[in-house]
């Protein structure tokens, strides 16, 4: 149920007209985006799922050790699927990945490495949220179901780390986008969509039983 009153409100918002936001993010600019709007990125985001997660959570890299800088960056819950031709990836598909997987890691990540948003689907919860609201960071929810269509808003590959050691859907893939298109759902002053939705739908629930 939850699911389907998120997509209801998707595609309520989808008629809203589109902010363009380039990264990185400052502070400023990300406190000034609400739950709610519709945003195009344009600029370097960073794929990260349970591995890259768990490896940054248990303080195994420095800021310093990373071969790009997640100040005022997007880490987007994805597991690419790309392709290596003459000697250049090309990302074949880019869906993203249920965010509540890496909720008992995020709020740590956020704070540490300076992210500016978090994109993913499904939301996030309490920690995060709240890490989100000291730190002046959103979450942006991407669309489902629209890897292939999203892959062609990736106009390249800038750089990869740990591919080697976590396999091609777990490395962190540091990407050029553009027309990103995504809702913010939770913002930096403590709303959250996925949390009202929640609210909502218990109290349907309660009068079906």
């Amino acid at each position: 149920m939850v699911r389907e009153q998120l997509s209801a409100i998707s595609y309520q918002l989808s008629g809203k007209k589109a902010k363009t936001i380039n990264l990185p993010l400052t502070k400023k600019e990300a406190m000034k985006l609400k739950a709610g709007d519709v945003v195009l990125i344009n600029g370097l985001i960073v794929t990260g799922r349970d591995k890259a997660h768990k490896f940054l959570f248990n303080g195994k890299s420095q800021k310093k050790d990373m071969p790009f800088n997640l100040d005022g960056a997007v880490l987007y819950h994805c597991g690419p699927i790309i392709k290596k031709t003459e000697g250049e990836y090309k990302v074949i598909a880019a869906g993203p990945t249920t965010s509540i997987r890496v909720e008992m890691y995020e709020h740590k990540i956020i704070s540490g490495y300076g992210l500016r948003g978090i994109m993913g689907k499904g939301g996030m919860g309490e920690h995060t949220l709240k890490a989100m609201k000291a730190k002046g960071c959103v979450y942006f929810h991407a669309i489902g179901g629209a890897a292939a269509y999203l892959a062609d808003r990736i106009k390249r590959v800038v750089d990869v780390w740990k591919l080697e050691e976590f396999g091609m859907t777990e490395a962190m893939w540091l990407l050029e986008v553009e027309n990103f298109p995504a809702i913010v759902t939770m913002d930096a002053h403590g709303k959250s969509l996925h949390k009202e939705i929640e609210k909502v739908s218990l109290v349907n629930l309660k009068k079906l039983v």
